[in-house]
């Protein structure tokens, strides 16, 4: 018989953290695909994997919002015992802006990847303006 290992409490709280988080990252995944399915389908590969890191990025984003809206972006600091501390931006304040950053680019690399809508149609919604025509001419 094998034997088995019990989990402490702590062991089983990061377990099913774990697990949301990656059912978090799976239902973002799904939500991406779905805004970005008319994707052309010689450019669904390179898709793919912007869309799996905006995914993870999205997830991982709203973790620091929650972290930064508890703990604030700014913390005290000090060098050692006999230095005054000092204000200072948290670490996870300068991982969140650059990672947010970096989410905006993939978003945007996505979107340039939608195809263009045919001269003269505008969306549901929109009016063609007639910008597009005159980007075109330059």
């Amino acid at each position: 018989m094998a034997n088995k290992v019990k989990k402490t409490k702590e062991e089983l709280a990061v377990s099913r953290a774990k697990a949301g988080r990656k059912r978090k990252i799976t239902l973002e995944e799904k939500r991406l695909r779905q805004i970005y399915e008319k994707i052309p389908k010689e450019q669904k590969a390179i898709a793919d994997g912007l869309i799996r890191r905006a995914a993870f990025m999205r997830v991982t984003l709203e973790g620091y919002e929650d972290d930064l809206g508890e703990r604030g972006s700014v913390e005290m600091f000090s060098q050692s015992d006999k230095a005054a501390p000092y204000e200072r931006e948290r670490p996870v304040a300068r991982l969140y802006n650059s990672l947010n950053s970096n989410y905006q680019k993939i978003i945007k690399q996505l979107t340039d990847l939608l195809p263009k809508p045919e001269e003269g149609t505008a969306g549901k919604g929109e009016v063609d303006d007639g910008f597009e025509d005159f980007e075109a001419k330059r």
